[in-house]
């Protein structure tokens, strides 16, 4: 797969395999175990560095796996009361049955973590629901033994599964997942995906002119189009640490190019395709980290695609409606509101490029 390596302060979303008996619940949660011990409330953010927490998790993160494991025995009385396994409306404690931790973790890389709990059921066949607080982030969590068609959940601000069946996998079609992933691919446009609505603004404010508009929007679209495809088909690996600051760099970019006030339509058009396929890099990212099966890849592929068009689209109409329509067309426009705002663009993209290369 496409991939690229996440930084040790980014956040990822956990990922947790489910079997459900008739008697009983195990799962097996595949996460970077610090932010929980640590205490941060991971969601909405996309990096420990702003946390309030940061310090205590860069702490966590130099033990060796012996010291953090006597850390999160201490902090499990906490985290279990944040796991939800559900029950005809009763929530059941779960149990701690054991944790692996990376041996001489890669302080430059998150730290991987293998919880396994457990929970005995009541009796009858009521199916479990499973989930966990909103502040422990992203939680992917797929049911085994059922195959291809097996249940698989992105579950996002405290969000419960389906109901998972006793002693039988929930199965689940092609359109499900296709939807579920439309919803992914527009939360990390809207809301999450502050850098892109960033890049797509700055496309915004070169011109309310359709013909640009469309050429930009165009050719960014087809440009990590390219690149989400080639995660598909394993193709490239970059490094995040290439990838990221690159992607603030192209922000920067296209602010002062409005500032500067070019208007080669040509040249634009092809920067903007470059662009794309950077953030291509990103949004693939993001993709290989819900820790989608071979069999369902293409079709997650396409609906987060697709979702990440509609959060672009979104973007661009919610500014239009802001600014564009009440004063697109007045004289003052462009040096009152788009290079101002560009000025902002660029600022905030300048930031982070400092931020991810030397921070």
């Amino acid at each position: 797969m496409f991939s690229t390596s996440a930084r040790a302060h980014e956040i990822r979303p956990a990922v947790a395999d489910v079997s459900v008996t008739a008697d009983a619940v195990e799962m097996s949660i595949s996460l970077t175990l610090e932010p929980l011990i640590a205490g941060i409330n991971l969601a909405g953010l996309e990096n420990t560095n702003d946390a309030p927490e940061a310090l205590i998790y860069d702490q966590l993160r130099a033990q060796s796996p012996e010291a953090l494991r006597a850390a999160f025995e201490g902090a499990w009385p906490r985290i279990q009361d944040n796991i939800q396994i559900v029950v005809d409306g009763v929530t059941l404690p779960p149990e701690f049955v054991g944790v692996s931790i990376t041996p001489n973790p890669d302080l430059e890389l998150p730290r991987d973590t293998t919880l396994t709990l457990r929970a005995d059921l009541p009796m009858g066949d009521a199916p479990v629901q499973i989930g966990w607080s909103a502040s422990y982030g992203e939680l992917v969590l797929r049911q085994v033994g059922g195959g291809a068609d097996a249940y698989q959940g992105f579950l996002t601000n405290g969000q419960l599964s389906a109901p998972l069946p006793r002693g039988t996998a929930l199965s689940e079609g092609a359109w499900p997942v296709f939807t579920r992933y439309v919803v992914a691919g527009f939360e990390h446009i809207i809301p999450l995906g502050i850098d892109h609505i960033l890049f797509v603004l700055g496309l915004f404010f070169f011109s309310l002119r359709l013909k640009p508009l469309l050429l930009q929007v165009s050719a960014f679209t087809l440009a990590h189009t390219i690149t989400l495809a080639l995660a598909s088909l394993e193709i490239v690996r970059v490094p995040a640490s290439v990838v990221e600051p690159l992607i603030a760099a192209s922000i920067v970019y296209v602010g002062v190019e409005n500032i500067l006030g070019r208007e080669n339509l040509r040249a634009r058009t092809a920067l903007v395709f470059g662009f794309g396929l950077l953030h291509g890099l990103g949004f693939a990212s993001v993709l290989g980290d819900f820790g989608i099966t071979a069999d369902r890849f293409g079709v997650a592929l396409v609906g987060f695609n697709i979702g990440v068009e509609f959060g672009q689209l979104a973007v661009i109409g919610l500014a239009f409606l802001a600014v564009g329509l009440w004063f697109g067309k007045r004289d003052w426009y462009r040096p009152f509101i788009a290079v101002p705002a560009s000025v902002v663009i660029s600022a905030i993209g300048a930031y982070w490029v400092v931020e991810r290369t030397l921070l």
